[in-house]
């Protein structure tokens, strides 16, 4: 049975917004007649993939992990899965996840798996999602699946949302910082400084640099600034293309401290994506591709394509990810004891578990040094600008004494 969004009035002419199911477009009107609602518009939910009614819209990584996690409780509780998702539809707050999953119980009901309603919409639900979805239809634990998912995707947000508070403190005072600088350039230091020069006093040397640094700034701080932006846009459009992209990817693996947390938290994703769907069922080679789409780094990705081909071919899944050296030698040793006891799913998500933790400790670490070593830093320029003030005003004190 179709759904079908609608506005309509009530007697009193407030407007109601929601959606109905029913056979038809006359049906759904009919319906709401019935309801004491005069309909003036009636659409069907499309089934067309999410975000195409609202310009950028698309479901968010907390969204998708609460709809994950209430699904999986209604499905464990018993509840069908078109009254589970009936319910969640009524309960949801924004108007484009309330359509979203009403178009995916519009396709549930006429028959669709679950699986096949999602892979509608790829923009809000990915192909490991779909691929995880899929395995527990199969096997017919789709509760236990579901709630794997959630936990895998409540993790991985975490994991996220930790790294980008960490580095949020120094951002922010470099920003401040920054702007102070600027600040002091071009308005402080020409306004203090601007009273000796009338003088025809020598100047000290810091405060001769600080002057040019303040005409330069002042002049051409525009010119340099749409240079930073004209280098970085560059920059990016040559990234994009896959010879430069590669070697890049592959130089971050062995930047300092850098390289650690890119490797640290792609493979912390591989191994926690690659344990649930092994978990799932999901045959290895499937498994490994869906896994190896997770990846940010291009380097590693290859590696696990390469991987793939290796696998395919009867080398072990350990042997074939070493073959590039590029994974950290943890994981490699915990997936060759997983597959040599026959746990490798459990294996894996001792792996992942591992990088995420050594990360969280990078993570701060990194911060923790970066943090004193800007307000250092900040603190260095201003006395520069400080002493470039003062020192004159020191010179005309000795000269009157």
């Amino acid at each position: 049975m179709p759904a079908f969004r609608y506005e309509a009035v009530d007697f009193g002419g407030k407007t109601h917004r929601g959606m109905v199911e029913a056979e038809g477009n006359r049906a759904a009107r009919g319906l709401l007649r019935a309801r004491g609602l005069t309909p003036l518009k009636v659409m069907v939910v499309s089934a067309a993939p999410a975000g195409r009614g609202a310009f950028g819209s698309r479901l968010g990584t907390q969204e998708q992990a609460i709809f994950t996690r209430q699904v999986a409780s209604l499905l464990t509780a018993g509840l069908p899965l078109n009254d589970a998702l009936g319910a969640l539809a009524d309960q949801a707050e924004r108007t484009y996840v309330r359509e979203l999953i009403g178009a995916i119980r519009a396709e549930v009901v006429s028959g669709q798996s679950f699986s096949g309603a999602l892979s509608r919409h790829p923009r809000d639900f990915p192909d490991i999602y779909r691929a995880l979805v899929s395995a527990g239809e199969h096997s017919g634990k789709l509760h236990v699946v579901l709630t794997k998912l959630a936990d895998y995707i409540e993790n991985r947000n975490a994991l996220t949302q930790k790294i980008k508070l960490a580095f949020t403190y120094p951002a922010v005072v470099t920003v401040v910082a920054f702007g102070i600088v600027v600040f002091l350039l071009t308005y402080v230091v020409p306004q203090v400084v601007g009273v000796f020069t009338t003088t025809r006093q020598k100047l000290p040397t810091i405060t001769t640099v600080m002057l040019a640094c303040s005409d330069f700034a002042r002049d051409w701080g525009w010119l340099a600034a749409l240079g930073c932006i004209g280098a970085w846009w560059l920059v990016g459009r040559i990234l994009a293309r896959p010879g430069p992209r590669h070697r890049w990817h592959a130089w971050l693996l062995t930047a300092p401290l850098l390289g650690k947390l890119v490797r640290g938290y792609n493979t912390a994703r591989f191994a926690s994506t690659l344990a649930i769907l092994t978990s799932a069922g999901v045959p290895i080679l499937r498994a490994l591709q869906a896994a190896g789409e997770t990846l940010n780094n291009v380097a590693l990705r290859e590696n696990v394509e390469d991987a793939i081909s290796r696998v395919r071919e009867g080398t072990s899944l350990a042997r074939a990810l070493a073959s590039a050296n590029q994974f950290p030698p943890v994981l490699i040793h915990l997936i060759r004891s997983g597959e040599a006891t026959g746990k490798l799913p459990e294996m894996l998500e001792r792996a992942a578990e591992g990088e995420a933790s050594q990360l969280e400790r990078r993570t701060l670490f990194i911060t923790g040094l970066l943090e004193p070593a800007l307000i250092l830093g900040m603190g260095l320029m201003v006395l520069m600008i400080v002493l470039a003030v003062l020192m004159p005003i020191l010179e005309i004190n000795q000269m009157v004494r």
